[in-house]
């Protein structure tokens, strides 16, 4: 009765973990809502709210049209934020996923891989859903809109996406040595990148030093990538695609071996002091 089912190959361990991540994934997806279409219609009416508040801050900074001659100006603002809220969502939720102290890791069939991955694909789900609602309500109710590069541009919102989990999942493996700092510092990459991920602004029209100073964040790419796929009149100068790739590649190997190494040291004693 008391006894866990083990597999006995490795497909079978495989297919089982799959079936494990899908249900977290559901579980994470209904966001403590008993109702999974609570919690998704919450995100959507967030990334409204976000939207919202952007279009009035540009307003009243004076912006009331797009910077690219003949484009949407809501498309523009959407173009950013859309992407910046699934960055630091993505980098919020893996960094939250439950470490090798938490208590759901003492039951045998979970591992930090499966909090992972379901924290991270319920992200997508939620943020690609409400990306979509948006725009469809927005081409419906307003006015049509069109997206040069449709496929460029979905492949930066997983870009933005992939990023974010990479740097959450680096920052998860810190987490257990440094709790309350890396929940500080967590923190303040996301708000940091209210600006440094440069979704108020395009790129080529800012001076080299300013592109200096935010050139270093794999968002800040993203983000001026994703407006030359989603406009046909805007050629990105100054950023690149293979950096972000590179550079969350580079956390993901960092972040799993932080965890492989933690495992090896970790302690129910190190919980005391969180």
């Amino acid at each position: 009765m008391f006894q866990t089912r083990r597999n006995v190959s490795t497909l079978g361990s495989f297919f089982s973990n799959l079936d494990l991540i899908y249900e977290v994934t559901v579980r994470s997806v209904r966001g403590g809502h008993r109702n999974a279409v609570v919690g998704l219609v919450l995100t959507i009416l967030q990334s409204l709210v976000l939207v919202a508040v952007f279009l009035v801050m540009f307003m009243v900074v004076g912006v009331r049209s797009c910077p690219i001659p003949g484009e949407d100006f809501l498309i523009y603002i959407m173009a950013g934020v859309m992407l910046f809220r699934t960055h630091v969502q993505s980098v919020k939720a893996t960094q939250g996923a439950n470490d090798a102290l938490a208590p759901m890791m003492l039951y045998a069939p979970m591992n930090p891989i499966v909090t992972i991955c379901a924290s991270a694909l319920a992200t997508l789900y939620q943020q690609l859903l409400a990306i979509l609602v948006v725009l469809t309500v927005y081409h419906c109710a307003v006015t049509p809109i069109y997206i040069d590069n449709p496929i460029g541009a979905m492949g930066m919102f997983l870009l933005a996406w992939f990023s974010g989990c990479c740097i959450g999942v680096l920052f998860l493996a810190i987490t257990p040595w440094f709790p309350r700092t890396m929940a500080i510092v967590g923190q303040l990459y996301r708000r940091m990148n209210m600006i440094a991920s440069g979704k108020m602004f395009l790129v080529n029209a800012l001076p080299s030093a300013m592109i200096a100073m935010f050139d270093w964040n794999p968002l800040f790419h993203i983000i001026d990538q994703n407006k030359g796929f989603v406009f046909l009149d805007y050629n990105p100068h100054f950023t690149t695609i293979s950096y972000p790739l590179q550079v969350s590649l580079v956390f993901l190997v960092l972040g799993m071996m932080g965890m492989f190494f933690t495992r090896q040291h970790v302690s129910a004693s190190w919980s005391m002091g969180k």
